[in-house]
């Protein structure tokens, strides 16, 4: 039985040695005193042993705590790996089996594996990665605080890739660990930790005065930087919270520039929040703002809220609208044409987003363009009309449709005149607005039997204007686009040209918006964004984002009676009575006259309200039905209808 126990033991070296020598084992010393095991080294407690019986060599770890046993670190079969590893264990063991007696086997194998995979690491080193931190109070350890490994990080770094923030309280209250060295790719550990969503450590390091809070790493980048380029929102609020600026310019730009190319819009809201001038901050390449660097439609609207200049042309003569449609952000694009962007603003070369976008034969973009007011017969620096190009490069299915869209805005020629050719004939000129008044008047004198409109008999009297505006939600585009053309005929604004001005649901918004002074072309942006923000989902639509959006554009306590000329009136409806009743909103006073009824009647009506005798969320209630507020709206595209 004994010859079987020891060939079992046998087996199990052999075994061992040949699958995991550096395992770590509790092994009895008796079985290091006889002939077969002979001392080659000892340093400390550590003791080399060759094992004459299998060729090998055995590293022991002495335990004054337990003299009949020890730890076996490791059990080799080459003489080189012992002789290059028993000096390593000799050098950086001592502080841990000096302040963590008795070492535990679990203990030891974690220590070693971590010096065996780093080699270059030291004890200081060790310990933070294990975890270890009462050995940073070994005199070898602190001996060794600020000492670097291959990579030229310190212990300090260490800790702070680690995320410890326990860890890096004791480097520096206990250790003075230095917060300035820097590593080979020039990142302090104030660099490291901006790596990571940690901002205890962050914090830690702020409350010593951290000199790398603000300096820049090999690649231009402050921790800032980092942490807004991997969108570690918690690490920049620490950070600003500890003094980190937001004006330091890097290798690209600001730390915003950094947050936008990666589209992390939180990293973005808490820089503005603590230096609201970064919204204009130019980077270092193009000389571009943060909005030029927007990709999406979210980060778009987010600046533009805030105030961002949308044609602002960087050092490369480009507008955020240039830089979306040569990328073919058709989304962001769309949000700065509905906040205004000019969509004939000219930037390199003399090219307008439109030139670019018949470049690259984008036809959503086209489409929108055009729709926002886009001239198709604008020259660039070369000569080149959006039309030229369009009939050079467009190719495939889009090349007709695109020459048909074209010709339908009126493009007169699309391709160069070929020499000696005759110029191409003016258009001939279009119904002007005189023309319109004239016609109106005529038909309107016809109707009272009046055969000389221009002659003696004409009426004396002034006619009134009147424009009426119906309803439809999103189709008041149309009503818009209408008016973009008469204004042009016109060359006045739509409020100059009328008296009174009705509107019902969506043209109540509208006749409210055009006495207000607000243009045709804003206001079609304002239905654009309005499509977005509130004709969204499936019908009926919710009435609060209406309200909401409709205080924001006309303010909270406006009155339609601020509004003196031109006359306006809203049609509405009472809904909370049965049956509803008919009500207008205006800001005119009713007739202070009474007039005889033609005909007799019994019927009797209520007197008549004036405006200033209204709520201050009057001029809110227009384009959909009035009613409790106790009562749910919904939102169709014809107004609100109440709901139990």
């Amino acid at each position: 039985m004994q010859f079987l126990g020891r060939l079992l033991d046998t087996v199990s070296s052999v075994s061992t040695l040949f699958t995991n020598p550096y395992r770590v084992r509790d092994v009895q010393l008796s079985d290091y005193g006889g002939g077969g095991k002979t001392m080659v080294r000892q340093e400390g407690r550590l003791v080399l042993y060759k094992n004459n019986q299998y060729q090998s060599w055995e590293c022991v770890l002495m335990c004054p705590e337990t003299p009949a046993a020890a730890l076996r670190l490791f059990q080799v079969a080459s003489e080189e790996d012992a002789m290059n590893w028993f000096p390593q264990y000799a050098l950086k063991l001592p502080p841990f089996y000096d302040t963590l007696p008795p070492m535990k086997a679990e203990t030891a194998q974690t220590i070693v594996d971590c010096l065996r995979s780093h080699p270059d690491w030291s004890a200081a080193h060790i310990a933070v990665d294990t975890g270890l931190r009462e050995c940073l109070k070994h005199n070898y350890v602190q001996s060794q605080i600020n000492a670097r490994d291959a990579l030229g990080q310190t212990p300090l770094h260490l800790a702070c890739e680690r995320s410890d923030a326990a860890c890096v309280k004791e480097l520096l209250e206990e250790s003075q660990a230095r917060t300035d060295i820097r590593d080979h790719q020039g990142e302090t550990p104030m660099h490291i930790a901006a790596k990571h969503d940690s901002p205890g450590v962050i914090q830690a390091l702020c409350s010593r005065l951290c000199s790398g809070v603000n300096e820049l790493n090999n690649s231009g980048e402050t921790p800032l930087h980092v942490s807004c380029r991997l969108g570690r929102v918690e690490a920049v609020k620490a950070l600003l919270g500890g003094g980190a600026k937001c004006d330091i310019r890097g290798g690209v730009g600001y730390p915003i520039h950094s947050a936008m190319k990666y589209n992390e819009k939180s990293c973005t809201e808490e820089i503005l929040r603590a230096d609201p001038a970064q919204l204009h901050a130019e980077d270092t390449l193009y000389g571009g703002t943060p909005l030029h660097w927007a990709k999406t439609a979210e980060m778009c609207r987010m600046l533009l809220e805030r105030g961002g200049a949308i044609n602002y042309l960087s050092k490369t003569g480009e507008s955020a609208l240039h830089i979306c449609t040569k990328r073919g952000r058709f989304e962001a694009a769309m949000v700065l044409l509905t906040h205004g962007a000019n969509a004939n603003l000219k930037g390199q070369d003399g090219n307008t987003a439109l030139h670019l976008a018949m470049k690259m034969d984008h036809m959503e973009l086209i489409k929108a363009l055009m729709v926002f007011g886009a001239d198709v017969e604008i020259h660039n620096d070369l000569g080149e009309t959006p039309g030229l190009i369009a009939a050079r490069t467009s190719k495939g299915p889009n090349r007709k449709i695109l020459l048909d869209m074209l010709c339908s805005v009126g493009v007169q020629r699309c391709l160069p005149p070929s020499p000696g050719s005759p110029p191409p004939k003016a258009a001939a000129p279009g119904i002007g607005f005189e023309d319109v008044m004239h016609i109106g008047a005529t038909i309107a004198a016809m109707s009272r039997g009046k055969s000389e409109v221009d002659g003696s008999k004409k009426d004396k009297r002034r006619m009134d204007t009147l424009l009426c505006l119906d309803g439809g939600g999103i189709r008041g585009l149309v009503l818009i686009q209408m008016l973009i053309a008469l204004e042009k005929e016109a060359r006045r604004p739509t409020r100059e040209l009328f008296d009174w001005v009705a509107g019902t649901s969506t043209g109540g918004i509208l006749a409210l918006a055009i006495v207000h002074g607000k243009s045709m072309e804003y206001l079609r942006c304002l239905y654009f964004r309005m499509k977005e923000q509130v004709f969204r989902g499936s019908r009926p639509y919710e009435s609060a984002p209406l309200e909401d959006f409709l205080k924001k554009e006309f303010g909270e306590n406006t009155k339609m009676a601020d509004v003196q000329y031109p006359r306006v009136m809203v049609t509405s409806v009472l809904a909370d009575r049965h049956p509803g009743e008919l009500h207008i909103f205006r800001n005119y006073d009713p007739p202070s006259f009474r007039r005889e009824s033609p005909y007799a009647t019994t019927a009797t009506f209520k007197p008549l309200t004036i405006p200033q005798g209204w709520e201050d969320e009057d001029l809110l209630l227009v384009g959909y039905t009035v009613e409790p507020a106790t009562k749910r709206r919904k939102v169709t595209d014809e107004g609100v209808c109440a709901l139990d």
